[in-house]
């Protein structure tokens, strides 16, 4: 499976919650077994996500730096 993210949301400059609720209503439109990554520069966005994917039972596959800007990886598994 491919961790390369079919998608990206730039939620750069949003606050808490406004980054997990575009996650949470992009999500449904991903394929199975898809990436979704989420630019987030919120400090809370690294609490919430993975608090968010284990809420709903799909993979959170970790934090990485894309341009200098945060960002996390969220795997859709059902």
């Amino acid at each position: 499976m491919s961790t390369e993210p079919l998608e990206t949301l730039d939620c750069l400059g949003q606050r808490c919650p406004l980054p997990v609720i575009a996650l949470a209503r992009r999500f449904p439109s991903i394929p199975v077994g898809a990436v979704i990554r989420v630019l987030a520069d919120d400090p809370a966005a690294a609490v919430d996500i993975p608090a968010w994917c284990r809420m709903r039972a799909q993979q959170y596959l970790g934090g990485v730096s894309v341009d200098g800007s945060p960002a996390y990886d969220v795997r859709r598994v059902s």
